[in-house]
């Protein structure tokens, strides 16, 4: 049964224009959510209102704020268009992420740039969304779920800055479930590959089929994990866990257990 529609709650996602973050409003949306679509300007736009369609197909409310996860004023605007068409906002779902693909041991190609780029999405675009909802997700004693990665524990991944900007992530997921507590909390979700995910959208076809094939022999389970069963655990842990905060909930196929 759906909630009465003046009990809905809202939830944010960050990123929701592909991949994770649209799998993510999909499934929030199926579950009688309303839903922020948050995408980057004009790159995501047509996707993004595709997702939100798909949202509306589904008896939910829904609405696309485009913004950048690295300026604060889009992320108090965001914020400030949930609270304004709903009144609330019950959880914030950051997926918004970036990457370089450079082999770790190539220290002469990664640049400073690339660096700054990639913690500026990953870390401090997380850290802006977060800190635009925080007002919100305190009154509605609310949920923060952040997107981590496998490659946050075993310095693996796309490249070392992407590495090193996932465990950031995994402190800051840490540092804000204190912060934040009593009334928000704060987990993350680390997955291995997603198809649909970032390196099946930046690879080439034959290349990406390569990188999946090598990985999923190499998981445990010989398999990697869609969207949806991601969009899955990130509902579970926002509706479901009421006595979780400050965890880095891992969703690999056992991937990690063959990192050493």
């Amino acid at each position: 049964m759906q909630p009465a529609r003046n009990a809905q709650p809202v939830c944010a996602i960050t990123g929701a224009a592909s991949g994770i973050g649209a799998a993510c409003a999909r499934h929030f949306a199926r579950q009688g959510w309303r839903v922020l679509v948050n995408a980057y300007p004009a790159a995501g736009a047509g996707d993004a209102h595709a997702v939100r369609d798909d949202c509306l197909a589904a008896g939910a409310d829904a609405l696309v704020v485009e913004g950048d996860v690295r300026r604060d004023e889009d992320m108090q605007r965001m914020a400030a268009n949930a609270v304004g068409a709903w009144g609330r906002i019950d959880a914030l779902v950051n997926c918004a992420g970036i990457t370089r693909f450079v082999p770790h041991a190539d220290l002469h190609t990664l640049t400073p740039e690339d660096f700054l780029d990639v913690y500026a999405v990953n870390v401090v675009g997380t850290f802006l969304a977060t800190r635009a909802c925080a007002d919100a997700l305190q009154r509605a004693q609310g949920s923060v779920v952040i997107l981590s990665s496998l490659a946050a524990s075993t310095g693996t991944g796309s490249s070392l800055a992407y590495a090193a900007s996932k465990g950031a992530l995994n402190s800051a997921t840490l540092s804000l479930a204190r912060s934040l507590a009593p009334h928000v909390r704060v987990n993350a979700i680390a997955p291995g590959l997603v198809n649909d995910g970032l390196p099946s959208r930046m690879l080439g076809a034959e290349r990406y089929a390569q990188v999946r094939q090598r990985l999923e022999a190499a998981a445990p389970l010989r398999r990697s994990s869609s969207p949806e069963e991601v969009a899955a655990l990130v509902y579970m842990v926002t509706a479901h866990a009421p006595g979780m905060t400050g965890e880095i909930v891992g969703m690999d196929n056992g991937l990690r257990l063959n990192a050493g």
